[in-house]
């Protein structure tokens, strides 16, 4: 039996123990948004960036962008490709593509894309005024859709003595299906349809 004088300490240690226990837990919670916004705002790891609006000014430097497209595992049965593989810009520009997706199987599904360009350290230069990937898409049996991705190049790429040697940036895109539309049916029993994507 412990003595009365060592009740208060270990209460204490109890509660040292018990506080450390749910600030670990927190910071489990709180680590995906704060990498997340991480991300966002530093280019990290490729991550492009959002704006509103192209810059008023074009500078003369020339970029060269190419478009990659990746459907994840078997459990969206899509055709997914960019409408062309690269496009030439300027700095400062703003340019609109495509990109496909076509639905092969006999049911409906979701899909939500997960995007980064590489060089990764593009990324901070890299903005997106429109993109498919910021909503869940939904394509009914046998569906194609055309998406439509609108960005530029920061102008400031040029004063950064770091990107000087990039001349040429791939903007990737890759589809998983939407977590809420895994609660469907198994896709494999759902028959898969021979259409291709043009």
């Amino acid at each position: 039996m412990a003595a009365p004088a060592s009740r208060p300490a270990n209460r204490r240690l109890a509660m040292i123990i018990a506080g450390t226990a749910v600030g670990m837990l927190g910071m489990a919670y709180a680590a995906v948004p704060l990498y997340t916004l991480f991300c966002q705002v530093t280019g990290f790891g490729g991550t492009t960036q959002r704006a509103t609006e192209a810059p008023a000014r074009i500078g003369e430097r020339m970029m060269t962008v190419r478009f990659d497209a990746n459907v994840a595992g078997s459990d969206l049965p899509w055709s997914f490709a960019p409408a062309q593989r690269e496009v030439k810009v300027h700095v400062g520009e703003e340019k609109l593509i495509y990109y496909r997706a076509t639905n092969r199987s006999a049911i409906a599904t979701t899909g939500t894309a997960t995007f980064n360009v590489t060089p990764n350290k593009a990324g901070i230069y890299f903005d997106k005024v429109a993109c498919f990937c910021f909503t869940e898409q939904r394509l009914e049996a046998g569906e194609s859709l055309d998406m439509p991705v609108s960005f530029f190049i920061d102008p400031k790429i040029v004063d950064d003595p770091n990107l000087r040697d990039v001349n040429t940036i791939t903007l990737s895109y890759t589809f998983f299906r939407a977590k809420d539309d895994l609660k469907k049916p198994d896709l494999a029993a759902a028959p898969q349809r021979s259409q291709t994507v043009n």
